[in-house]
């Protein structure tokens, strides 16, 4: 007796996958998609961190002006803010990464006719790249 038992062989054995040039298209997409992405993605870093500068330093100067009439003199450095309370941390640049890095800015020139003392007046960051208003940051 001879076994004849039929093999079947399936008609969609020659159309599984996709061919070459579907998946060139579709990584083409994906890396046109890309290319858009980054720099709006980057540019989005970029002005979120001009905003915490611009926050930080209005942070700071409006304290240094409050400490400065409430003691009738300016703080001698940003650490006096945070010893009389006006500040809990320094904050950090966000361009320079360090909290050491803010330019103080002295003046002899006193504020209020009750101030005794000259010291800090204003504060600016210690990063030298350039904003995106052209402006250098520590002339912000």
């Amino acid at each position: 007796m001879v076994n004849r038992t039929k093999t079947r062989v399936s008609s969609t054995a020659g159309l599984c996958g996709f061919t070459l040039i579907e998946l060139m298209i579709v990584i083409s997409i994906i890396l046109i998609l890309v290319a858009i992405a980054v720099p709006a993605y980057q540019q989005s870093l970029l002005r979120a961190k001009e905003a915490i500068l611009r926050q930080d330093l209005k942070t700071m100067r409006d304290q240094i002006d409050n400490f400065t009439m409430d003691k009738e003199k300016a703080p001698q450095s940003l650490q006096d803010l945070i010893d009389a309370g006006y500040l809990r941390k320094i904050p950090k640049d966000p361009f320079t990464g360090s909290e050491e890095t803010w330019q103080v800015e002295n003046s002899d020139t006193l504020i209020s006719l009750d101030q005794t003392e000259p010291g800090i007046s204003d504060v600016h960051s210690g990063s030298n790249q350039i904003g995106s208003d052209g402006t250098a940051y520590s002339s912000w």
